[in-house]
């Protein structure tokens, strides 16, 4: 018997096919089965177009079957098989696929799914086995086959007896070595799991002897064991299937097992694609966040497939970071795949798909807020968050498509609201959506310029998260109408003539202002008179694009910079403070320097602001007193 060289003849190719091309070994039987399902397809268009009666495909199947003894692990089919030159050919020429030159003879609508493509994923077998033995038989033939090789060394072909056409590969499996655990290949429970996980809609049943224990029949303590021949997948994919025939408990049921929730999830996306690119996408919004969504070691992604075989968990690719929070699943036959089918080429083909899922989630998000707000409302809380970082991120790339999911909590509804109805809700003569930034909206409530803003019968959005106001200023206007910080010093609520009687009352008070100042210090720019607060004596307002609340945020991250807001301490015109300061400007200088610094303290204490010397300020007042 002469021993056969591969085609492909350098050994270091077949070194790369077992050992660089899969990062995961479990890929093996994912391969050999996709092999076997191949070859069934065949048998059956062959049946089909060969007018052949009774080519139902419940007649085919593939086997599993485990000898521990023998340490040998069985692939069978009864498709198509090989003759002893497609053997030759096949097995005997790395990265020669028979599949791949079936499929690009099959018709466009034939009923086939072929899954290979690059004729590599046999030679994964060597990664879990010693020896691989094929013995095949092909439809028609009347001689079978028996190809074998233990690797790189080569193979040989000798003729064998095989009653019926198919195929039957026989793997010895590997002992165990100090970092392999090669003895799950021979467990009938992890090879469930791996059908399950890669394997579970190839549409031929996958068959097994699964043994169990069980009470022996007219006893009450006496157990056997007890082997069934056992179905491991599900054979038709949900996703399939018409949504017609799908009730939302089967959608339920499929999200919690396959994506570990204990909890039924709060929308269903199931939408069905065809055309120059065809694909299946079953998508999922949660009902809770991932207990790590929010931390670095969330992985987004959806599971993605190729004629119902997994080719990876998580792919990112399918989701901006924005939808992150979206579960489930694509699969698609026009993907490219790269040689071991683990993850697929960066193509034209996956942005396209990528860019239909993002639209579809936007969409069905859009339709939830109009027709079930409550649900809207409470998957908002859970992830509004993520959709106002998606705004802000990537220099408001996505602005346009996320502006009109987000909300705000609203001075005047009490609720969240969404920007196209605060528009809505605009007065005729209102030119800027006003908002305010802080810790609770009670507190935000309490700030003398919200008493200024209200006054005017204007609505507020009020502020909470850390990412807000800086997703504000990403969108920079919504409906050619601009935003407006409320403790910003550009506030403008006064008519003209308010503002010149203003602007001469700062030029009166020039030296009284400037000595306030310099009693404080570099903490403010500037102190002015204003009459914008109501019954309030001061606050802080910011200067610039930098607000006193982004100084925070800023501030607190890990290695930040030192980022400082241009601060203004306003005084209101009206209060009688305003009045005690400019008398004690000229007769008691000291004590005026002690108001200003109170006045400045009081300022960061309704901002939310840290007062820089609490001992200082208690001397000053108690002075006062």
């Amino acid at each position: 018997m002469d021993k056969r060289q591969f085609k492909a003849e350098s050994k270091k190719l077949m070194d790369m096919m077992i050992n660089s091309i899969y990062t995961h070994k479990d890929i093996f039987l994912r391969e050999l089965i996709s092999n076997a399902s191949d070859a069934l397809d065949k048998r059956y268009y062959n049946a089909m177009a060969n007018g052949e009666g009774g080519a139902g495909r419940d007649e085919y199947k593939i086997e599993l079957t485990i000898d521990k003894e023998n340490r040998t692990l069985t692939i069978s089919d009864n498709g198509c098989g090989m003759t002893e030159d497609e053997l030759e050919n096949n097995l005997g020429t790395i990265a020669k696929s028979g599949s791949l030159d079936f499929k690009s003879d099959l018709q466009k609508d034939s009923d086939v799914e072929i899954i290979g493509q690059f004729g590599v994923g046999f030679y994964s077998a060597f990664m879990v086995s010693d020896k691989v033995s094929v013995l095949s038989k092909a439809q028609g033939s009347n001689k079978a086959y028996l190809w074998e090789s233990e690797g790189v060394d080569g193979y040989t072909v000798t003729e064998a007896e095989k009653d019926t056409a198919g195929t039957v590969i026989t793997l010895k499996i590997k002992d165990n070595t100090e970092n392999e655990n090669y003895d799950q290949y021979l467990d009938q429970y992890a090879l469930k799991d791996i059908v399950g996980k890669y394997s579970d809609y190839i549409r031929y049943s996958i068959m097994l002897d699964m043994t169990t224990t069980a009470l022996k029949e007219g006893t009450e303590d006496e157990y056997e064991s007890v082997t069934e021949n056992t179905q491991l997948n599900s054979m038709v994919p949900l996703w399939r299937k018409s949504k017609s025939e799908i009730k939302q408990e089967e959608y339920d049921e499929f999200y919690q097992s396959k994506f570990y929730d204990f909890q039924a999830p709060l929308k269903t996306i199931h939408s069905k694609t065809e055309g120059q690119i065809s694909y299946d996408a079953l998508l999922y919004i949660p009902a809770r966040a991932p207990f790590d969504f929010y931390s670095k070691d969330y992985e987004k992604g959806l599971q993605l497939y190729c004629n119902g075989v997994l080719i990876m968990d998580k792919c990112p690719e399918l989701l901006p970071d924005y939808f992150s929070f979206v579960k489930g699943l694509v699969d698609s036959a026009d993907l490219s795949l790269n040689i071991s089918r683990e993850t697929l080429q960066h193509d034209h083909i996956l942005k396209i798909i990528a860019k239909n899922i993002e639209k579809k989630i936007k969409n069905e998000l859009a339709k939830l807020l109009k027709d079930d707000r409550e649900a809207y409302e409470k998957f908002y809380g859970t992830f509004g968050v993520q959709l106002k970082y998606g705004i802000y991120s990537d220099y408001g790339a996505h602005k346009e498509t996320l502006q009109d999911l987000v909300m705000f909590y609203s001075s005047s509804e009490k609720k969240l609201v969404t920007l196209q109805e605060y528009a809505d809700r605009m007065k005729e003569e209102q030119k800027t959506i006003y908002y305010a930034c802080g810790e609770t909206t009670d507190k935000i409530d309490m700030l003398p310029q919200s008493d200024a803003v209200k006054s005017k019968g204007y609505e507020i959005l009020y502020l909470t998260d850390d990412v807000d106001e800086f997703a504000l200023q990403m969108l920079m206007q919504y409906k050619e109408k601009t935003f407006t910080n409320i403790c910003a010093g550009n506030l403008d609520l006064d008519d003209e003539s308010e503002k010149e009687a203003m602007q001469k009352e700062n030029e009166e008070t020039k030296d009284l202002r400037d000595f306030l100042k310099e009693s404080i210090g570099d903490a403010v720019s500037e102190v002015r008179f204003t009459t914008k607060l109501q019954k309030h004596p001061v606050c802080l307002t910011s200067e610039g694009m930098l607000s006193l609340e982004m100084e925070k945020v800023l501030s607190a991250m890990p290695g930040a910079n030192a980022a400082k807001a241009t601060l203004v301490l306003e005084i209101n015109k009206n209060h009688p403070i305003a009045d005690k300061l400019k008398a004690l400007y000229e007769s008691d200088k000291d004590t005026a320097a002690k108001y200003a610094k109170i006045l400045y303290a009081q300022g960061c204490l309704i901002a939310g602001k840290a007062v820089e010397s609490p001992t200082e300020l208690c001397d000053m007042i108690c002075d006062l007193m």
